[in-house]
């Protein structure tokens, strides 16, 4: 009697650790999930703050840009010279310094802007890619949970009619009818395909080897065909 308590202790106690390790393997599971969940999300919130201050720079980089025709510049240059305000000479230096400066601020203000635009373009596919990414998954898992449904309905279903069919070969080879010897053949198991050897006659055995042979070869079927044959 305290041997059998003992033992049964000691399953219990095997029991609960087992469980305590499957307890303990979920939670490692779902914290790296939260975990990775939560640094994908705090990469995305990088991304965005850091193109939020991008535009915010480039946003004060153009209020602070004056943007004067080359024009309108010339025309206030060439009525200072008239006035006697300031000389040729140092008109046409004022008009190309200025002009210089534009096109480099001009240049400045498109390199930022451009860098933007690839910046969202990069964030655009980063969250597309994501979203691609768990669309496949999804349809990953959908298409394998319906293969594995659609091959428990078909077992199930070949397993119902194995009966059946085997009585309905057994009459049928009775009253001398023609076809192969095991109906829906290739949809069988090797183990229901060893039951249904049973009362073949030599010839038809020979029929279900070279069948076995072309189509799936299976090493315990064409044994058990050969042991019958011999």
């Amino acid at each position: 009697m305290a041997a059998k308590a003992s033992g049964s202790k000691s399953s219990r106690s095997g029991t609960r650790k087992k469980s305590t390790a499957k307890r303990a393997s979920s939670t490692r599971k779902r914290t790296t999930s939260r975990s990775a969940s939560a640094r994908r999300a705090g990469s995305r919130s990088a991304s965005a703050g850091r193109a939020d201050k991008s535009v915010q720079q480039f946003r004060e980089a153009l209020e602070r840009s004056i943007t004067i025709p080359r024009e309108r510049v010339q025309e206030v240059v060439d009525d200072a010279v008239k006035r006697g305000r300031m000389t040729r000479k140092d008109a046409n230096e004022l008009v190309s310094k200025l002009v210089s400066r534009g096109r480099k601020q001009t240049d400045t203000l498109l390199r930022d802007l451009e860098k933007l635009l690839d910046q969202a373009r990069k964030d655009f596919d980063t969250r597309t890619v994501g979203a691609r990414r768990e669309a496949k998954k999804a349809a990953d898992r959908s298409r394998k949970q319906a293969k594995q449904a659609a091959d428990r309905v078909g077992r199930a279903a070949r397993d119902a009619a194995d009966r059946p069919l085997a009585e309905a070969d057994r009459l049928r080879r009775r009253a001398g009818g023609p076809g192969f010897p095991i109906t829906a053949y290739d949809q069988l198991t090797a183990a229901q395909v060893k039951t249904r050897l049973t009362g073949l006659t030599k010839a038809e055995l020979r029929k279900v080897r070279t069948r076995e042979k072309n189509s799936q070869a299976r090493k315990g079927v064409l044994d058990t065909i050969d042991k019958k044959l011999k």
